[in-house]
Order: structure tokens, then sequence, then C-alpha cells
């Protein structure tokens, strides 16, 4: 990621999004993530390998429109179907596979295979794949104050990207199943408030000199300081349906962290942890389709999609400044419109009962 902004100086965005991999006769994870990234450089393309042999991921150029990124993440996920196709299998943007082996085999790298090791069954279960947003901020200590304002409003983000409702060929009863397994790791799900970067950077020294996790990379909180790049990344999300989805996604986000760069703290961002854990909880059950709390205003239950429209209008002036405004209203109301990926998972698999009719829908979406 630039340590640059853009020439109109306003923050740069990139975009990292996990992918799944699976058999086209049976929909099961197929791993062979190393041939299809392998396969992708032969083709000038660059993909990351993930912690399950299932996944694969890629990662956008820096860019300062939604337009440029629309552009990016369409060329990504067409060069690595591609390069899965050529190995024998299919890409599918999918939080989680529809059809579900006992066991998901980790990528035969050192690294990896020390957190086979040490976490076991976590690990071993994962085949996760979610979607995460870098927006460039000043310094490390910026990327904590936009930490902090983000969290409330986390579950909003959550509901929107759900795309994670079919798992083991049933309906999962969350919109985001993903998000619940996830929670499983030591350091994953809402970060704590913190007051100060010092106290950020001793929490998680202590974390690893504890074992409770191996490394910073391992620091898998839905929003943190990037650990390799000037940005505060938000890691929230399931891995959208559609590029357009993943835009929309960003753009909010992005709009998100420089309001919390302009104003920092709003008081509403020390929340009792019970109350933000419901709100995940609400969010991941429910998705885009049901209700989520609102946490900033103490309404309690609300509609996600209101409350998405509290965020953008909350974040308005940093939309006008990127010229986004018209542009993420008009995609909200399309995503409502037409479904995020949980809604179109559940379409596609009460048609029949059958998780193929799942990942056959999801292919096609995952190049729409």
């Amino acid at each position: 990621m630039s340590t640059v902004c853009s020439e109109s100086g306003l923050p740069t965005v990139g975009v990292e999004e996990e992918f799944l991999l699976v058999y086209p006769d049976s929909g099961e994870p197929a791993p062979r993530n190393s041939e299809v990234a392998a396969e992708a450089e032969r083709r000038g393309g660059n993909l990351q390998v993930e912690l399950s042999s299932c996944q694969v991921e890629t990662t956008s150029g820096v860019v300062s429109s939604s337009r440029q990124l629309s552009t990016e993440l369409s060329a990504l996920r067409r060069t690595a179907a591609r390069a899965a196709e050529a190995v024998g299998v299919r890409l599918l943007a999918l939080g989680l596979p529809p059809v579900t082996p006992i066991e998901f085999p980790v990528t035969d790298t050192p690294r990896y295979r020390k957190i086979g090791e040490q976490f076991g069954m976590v690990a071993h279960e994962q085949g996760i794949c979610g979607c995460h947003v870098h927006v460039q901020v000043p310094d490390r200590a910026a990327a904590i104050q936009a930490s902090n304002w983000l969290r409330p409003w986390l579950p909003s983000l959550l509901a929107l990207s759900a795309n994670s409702a079919v798992y083991r060929n049933s309906d999962s009863g969350y919109a985001s199943w993903r998000s619940v397994l996830w929670r499983r790791w030591p350091v994953a799900g809402a970060p704590p408030y913190f007051t100060s970067l010092d106290e950020y950077d001793s929490t998680v020294q202590m974390l690893i000199d504890t074992g409770v996790i191996l490394d910073n990379g391992m620091v898998y909180w839905d929003v943190r300081p990037s650990a390799e790049f000037p940005t505060v990344e938000v890691r929230v999300a399931d891995v959208p349906a559609t590029v357009a989805d993943t835009v929309l996604l960003a753009t909010l986000i992005r709009a998100a962290v420089m309001t919390a760069v302009d104003e920092g703290p709003d008081g509403a961002d020390r929340l009792p942890p019970a109350a933000l854990r419901a709100a995940y909880w609400k969010a991941a059950h429910d998705g885009l389709a049901g209700d989520t709390l609102d946490l900033v205003h103490g309404r309690g239950a609300v509609p996600a999609r209101e409350q998405l429209s509290s965020l953008v209008q909350r974040v308005r002036p940093a939309l006008d400044a990127l010229g986004e405004y018209h542009h993420v209203v008009d995609e909200l109301d399309r995503v409502t419109t037409l479904g995020n990926g949980a809604m179109r998972q559940l379409r596609a698999f009460r048609k029949r009962g059958d998780a193929m009719d799942v990942i056959e829908a999801a292919a096609e979406a995952t190049l729409s």
C-alpha cells in the first residue's frame, strides 16, 4: 500500500479478497491453492495462499476512486477464476463452503504448519473467506483512533457483507456463519477500546509473550492497524458476493475512516462488551434482511438497512469529499432490492435444498 495520498489529498484505499476453491463435480473444497497460485503467476497474476489449502487471496493496488477499485477487483477475480479453471477447480466468492469436509488441510508452509499444530481444530476447521479493506491513515495512532470510532458500526458492516448462510449442505440459520466460526480464534471479532497506541502495542506483545498468538500476523481483530502498510485494516466482512458489493463496502469504510480521523472519538465508541457482543450476534444472525442493534443512539433493535442509512448520513461529508455519496445511496438501494450474498444463497438453496445450486449461483455472482 502506498504512503502517498491521492492527488486530491484524500486517503487511498486497497482491498484484499479471499476466495474458495471447489471441485466442479462435487462442490467440495479443493486443496489446490498452490497450483492455482502458480498458474496465476504463469498468466502474469499474483495470488497469495491462505491457511487453508482450499483458499487463495487477491490484493488490489492502491486506488483513489470506486471506479478504479471496481476495475481492479474485476480483473483480479477474472485472473484468479481462469487460473482456477486451468487447474480443474472453481473460484467462488463465498464466506464458507456450502459443502464441507470433516476438516480443511492446512497449507504446507512452515508458518501455517505451526499454526495448525498449535491451534488444532480451530485451524483445521477454517476454510473461511473474508474481505479486508485498507484505508490510508497518517500514522498508527490515527489507526487506533479509527478503530475505536468504528467499533459501534462494525455489526452493520457485517450485516451488509454477510455471505455465508449455507454450510454443511444446510441453511445455517445465520446470514454470516463465517463470523461466528471466526470468533473462535483467541484474538478475533471486535477489538477492545484502546486509550493509546502504547496500550495497543503492549496488549499485542502480551498476547505474543504468553503464546496466545504466534506473531503480529495473528492479530485477527475486525479492525486493526496494519502490520505491513500505513493503513487501518477493516476485516469484519465476509467476502462479498460481487465486485459491486465489495466496492460499496470499501467506499463506506473509507468514508468512515476519514470521518474518524477528522473528528476523533464521539463518545459512542466506549461500549459495554455485552452490548457489542449482542450486536455482533444479531448482525450475523439476521444479516441485511433483518435487524441490528443501534449502539450509537441506543435505540435497541432497528432494521439493518435503516442503520446503514444512518452510517451513510453520519459520514456524508467524507462521501461528498470523495464524490461518492450518490453512488453509495444508489448501491445500498440495489443491494436492498436484489439482496446481498447471504440472501442470494438462501434463494438458490430453497429451490431444491441442494448446495450445488448455491455454488452455481455463487460462481455466476463472483464474476458478475
